[in-house]
């Protein structure tokens, strides 16, 4: 008995790996990995593909601290996910780097330009956090090509307009706590206590996803 007790922690320390290697393996459990959306739907029709959203926002230092495991993420995903960028549009700053966004979509540079915007706030400080303006955002965007009107007028247009609009809507129906967050089809709004770990939960979703579809 005496020799069990002093093996006991031994044995514990051992065991602690595996355990949570079997729970990084787990299925997601409502509650603690995800909450179910009470409104669902998802964001775009679906089309036949699985959806995974993030809403994110440029003003946000830990949606840039997200982006590069996302991007990595979203490199490895198969042909039947679709995954779209969903600027949260809460107002103010917000707003404006929203309509940056998809205004950067409808010139054709939001691809090349994305991950640089981050830097250009959170690191570098070439724009301004708070109060920038159409004329400083298109300076920046000329980087990639974009003739400084063409973009002004992007980022004036009824559909920058009719986008920031719906991203709004869509963040307000699945209720996101904060940026950045995952939701998979508008159904399962991902949690996660790292990074990391909103990555696995949504690829599980994913998986569900896929196993459910196959069903019907």
């Amino acid at each position: 008995m005496t020799y069990f007790l002093r093996l006991f922690p031994l044995l514990l320390a051992l065991l602690l790996p595996l355990t949570a290697c079997a729970a990084d393996g787990a299925a997601p459990v409502e509650g603690r990995d995800y909450e179910l959306i009470a409104e669902p739907g998802p964001f775009a029709p679906l089309a036949g593909k699985i959806e995974v959203v993030e809403v994110f926002g440029y003003p946000c230092i830990h949606c840039a601290h997200f982006e590069p495991l996302l991007e990595a993420w979203v490199a490895r995903l198969p042909a039947d996910v679709r995954f779209t960028a969903v600027p949260a549009a809460f107002g103010g700053h917000w707003d404006a780097y929203a309509r940056a966004f998809y205004a950067a979509e409808q010139t054709g540079v939001l691809k090349r330009s994305h991950a640089d915007v981050f830097k250009a706030l959170h690191e570098r400080g070439s724009l301004p956090m708070q109060n920038v303006s159409p004329d400083e955002l298109a300076t920046f965007y000329a980087a990639y090509g974009v003739q400084p009107q063409r973009y002004t007028d992007a980022l004036r247009s009824e559909q920058t307009d009719a986008r920031v609009k719906a991203a709004r809507a869509f963040a307000m129906r699945v209720r996101v706590p904060g940026t950045p967050a995952l939701v998979v089809n508008g159904k399962y709004l991902v949690k996660g206590r790292s990074f990391e770990d909103q990555l696995r939960i949504a690829g599980a979703l994913v998986e569900r996803e896929r196993a459910a579809a196959r069903r019907r």
